[in-house]
C-alpha cells in the first residue's frame, strides 16, 4: 500500500476527531474560558506562571509528553505484529482514549488548584486511594528519571556529535526566557532569534563532538535535572520545551513531506503471525505502543506543570486534547517510515531502525535524514528527564509533606541515583511500560469520579479506564511469569512488577467498589 494513502487517511481521522469528539469532550468536562486559571489566581513567580502565549505552553506540553515513547513503541509494535494493528490502535486510541485522558487530567487539576492527578484521587475516589496512587506515581517518576538519564548518557557516549544540539538547548532556552520575560521582547522575534541559535547547534555538533565517559554524563545529567527542577518555569522549562517542540515539529514536517512526495510503499506486511513476537498480541500491543495512543505520564504533565501555566481555559482543548493527537500523528509517521523499510528491522535497536526509516522516506535529506531523526529523539529524552524531576518534586511535597523544594528535589534525584548505582535502570524498562499504561487507567478512573461529581455522563472516561486497567494488570502478571521462567530471574524487576500490580489493583478496585456501592463522590449541581 502507498505510504501517502495511509498518511492522508490517518491525518484526516485525527483532525476530524479533534473537531468532533474533542469538542464534545471539552464541553462534557466543563471547559470555561471565563474562569480565572490557577496560574493567575495562585501566581508565585516560580511554578504558577501563566505562559505569555498559548503556543509557548503547547510547546512545553507537547515536548514533555512526546519523549521516546511514540517513536520506540510503534517501531517495536510494527516489527512484532505488522503495521495495521499498530496504526488502528494509534488512531482510535488517540481520539477516544488518549485525548480524553490528557484533557480530563488537565481539567481535574484546574478545578483543584492545579494539584496532581494522584492528589485529586482523594476527592474523587478516597483518601486511602490517594496515598496508594501517590506512592505509585512517585516511584514511577523516580524510575523514569533513572531510566531516561541512563539512556541519555549512553547515547551521548556512543554518539558525541549529538551533545551540542541536545545540551546546547539549555543556554538557548535561558536566552529565550530572558528576551521574552525579562526584556518583554515580542514572542515572534524572540522565537526567530533562538530558533536560529538552536539550528546552529547542529553543525556545531558535527565539527565539535564532545566525548566523555558514561559516569561523567550521568553526573552532568543528574546535576542538570536537580537544578532545572528549582529554576522558575518561565526561564528554563517553558522556553526549553517550547524551542524543543520546533525541533520535533520540524522533524515531523520533514517526515510528512517525505511521506507525501517520496512515492514509498509499505514493505512490512500489514499483519504478522503472533508467533514472530516474543509477547502475545493481547495485551502487549496496547502496552508496547504506549505514548503513541495513551500514556499515564501525560496525566502527570497535564496536572503537574501545564495546569500551573495555562493562561486561560480557552486553550485547554488545544493543549490537552490537541497535544495528544499531535503525538498520535507523530506515531503515525513513525509507522509509515519504519513500515517502508524492506530490510534492517532490528528489534534490539529500535532507535536505529527508526533512523533508517526516516532516511528512507526523506531521500532529499541524504545522509542527514537518519542523523536528524536520532537527534530529535535524544533532545526529547532530555526534556522528559527535567520535566519528570520537577513533577516528582511536586509529588514529594504533596505526599511526604516536604515543604523545602531544595530538599524534595534532592530526595528525588538521590533515589534515582541509587537505582543507577544498583545497575537496574535498563533492566526495569519493560516493566515500566506496563506501569505507564496502568497509570493512564488510574488517571481515567479519577476523571470518571470528577464527571460523576458534576452530574455528567462518565462513560467516555470510565470505559477506557476499565479497559486499560484490565489490559495492564494482565500484562504485569504475564511479565512476572516470564521474568521468573528464565534461568537467572531478575528479582528486582519481579518485585517491582508485583508491587505495581498490587498498588494499581487496589486503586482500581477501590474506585469500582465505590461506584457500585454508591459510596462515591457526591454529585454537584454546577461545574466547580
Amino acid at each position: 500500500m502507498p505510504v501517502i494513502s495511509i498518511v492522508i487517511v490517518g491525518v484526516a481521522f485525527l483532525i476530524g476527531g479533534y473537531f468532533l469528539y474533542g469538542r464534545w469532550i471539552a464541553r462534557l468536562l466543563g471547559v470555561d474560558p471565563s474562569r480565572e486559571p490557577p496560574s493567575k489566581r495562585l501566581y508565585d513567580g516560580k511554578d504558577f506562571v501563566p505562559a505569555r502565549n498559548w503556543l509557548v505552553l503547547f510547546g512545553h506540553h507537547f515536548a514533555s509528553i512526546a519523549g521516546a515513547g511514540p517513536i520506540v513503541g510503534p517501531t517495536l509494535a510494527l516489527i512484532y505484529w505488522g503495521w495495521l494493528p499498530a496504526l488502528l490502535w494509534i488512531l482510535f486510541g488517540s481520539v477516544f482514549m488518549g485525548g480524553v485522558h490528557d484533557l480530563g487530567s488537565l481539567m481535574v487539576s484546574l478545578r483543584n488548584d492545579a494539584t496532581s492527578i494522584s492528589e485529586n484521587s482523594r476527592r474523587y475516589i478516597s483518601e486511602r486511594a490517594r496515598v496508594v496512587f501517590s506512592l505509585f506515581v512517585w516511584f514511577a517518576l523516580v524510575l523514569i528519571i533513572a531510566v531516561f538519564a541512563h539512556y541519555a548518557a549512553s547515547s551521548y557516549m556512543k554518539d558525541p556529535h549529538i551533545v551540542w544540539p541536545s545540551l546546547g538547548l539549555i543556554p538557548v532556552a535561558f536566552i529565550f526566557g530572558f528576551l521574552a520575560y525579562r526584556l518583554g521582547l515580542n514572542i515572534v522575534l524572540s522565537t526567530v532569534i533562538t530558533v536560529i541559535l538552536m539550528l546552529l547547534l547542529i553543525p556545531l555538533g558535527e565539527v565539535m563532538p564532545v566525548e566523555a565517559s558514561y559516569t561523567v554524563w550521568m553526573v552532568v545529567l543528574f546535576v542538570y535535572a536537580y537544578v532545572a527542577s528549582l529554576i522558575p518555569v518561565q526561564y528554563l522549562l517553558q522556553p526549553r520545551d517550547y524551542l524543543s517542540a520546533y525541533l520535533l515539529i520540524g522533524g515531523m514536517a520533514l517526515m510528512l513531506v517525505g511521506a507525501l512526495v517520496s512515492g514509498r510503499t509499505m514493505n512490512v506486511p500489514p499483519l504478522l503471525r503472533e508467533s514472530s513476537a516474543p509477547l502475545p498480541f493481547v495485551p502487549f500491543l496496547f502496552v508496547t505502543i504506549a505514548c503513541g495512543a495513551i500514556s499515564g505520564f501525560h496525566s502527570l504533565i497535564a496536572s503537574g506543570t501545564t495546569a500551573r501555566q495555562l493562561p486561560s481555559e480557552r486553550y485547554a482543548q488545544r493543549i490537552g486534547y490537541g497535544g495528544m493527537l499531535m503525538e498520535g500523528a507523530l506515531a503515525l509517521l513513525v509507522v509509515v517510515a519504519v513500515g517502508s523499510l524492506s530490510s534492517g528491522l532490528d528489534v534490539k535497536n529500535p532507535i536505529g531502525t527508526f533512523g533508517n526509516g526516516v532516511s528512507n522516506i526523506t531521500p532529499f535529506l541524504g545522509k542527514y535524514g537518519g542523523y536528524f531523526a536520532i537527534l530529535v529523539l535524544n533532545a526529547f529524552i532530555l526534556t522528559t528527564l527535567d520535566t519528570a524531576t520537577r513533577i516528582a518534586r511536586y509529588v514529594t511535597e504533596e505526599l511526604f509533606g516536604v515543604r523545602n523544594m531544595f530538599l524534595s528535589s534532592a530526595i528525588v534525584v538521590g533515589v534515582a541515583v541509587l537505582i543507577i548505582l544498583g545497575g537496574q535502570a535498563g533492566k526495569l524498562w519493560t516493566v515500566f511500560g506496563a506501569a505507564n499504561q496502568l497509570l493512564a487507567a488510574l488517571a481515567l478512573l479519577v476523571v470518571t469520579g470528577y464527571l460523576m461529581s458534576i452530574g455528567r455522563t462518565s462513560l467516555p472516561a470510565m470505559l477506557p479506564g476499565l479497559f486499560m486497567l484490565l489490559i495492564t494488570l494482565s500484562a504485569l502478571l504475564y511479565q512476572v511469569r516470564v521474568l521468573l521462567s528464565v534461568p537467572k530471574p531478575n528479582y528486582v524487576a519481579v518485585v517491582f512488577a508485583v508491587v505495581l500490580f498490587l498498588l494499581g489493583l487496589y486503586v482500581g478496585g477501590e474506585a469500582v467498589y465505590r461506584w457500585i456501592s454508591g459510596r462515591g463522590v457526591k454529585k454537584r449541581t454546577t461545574v466547580e
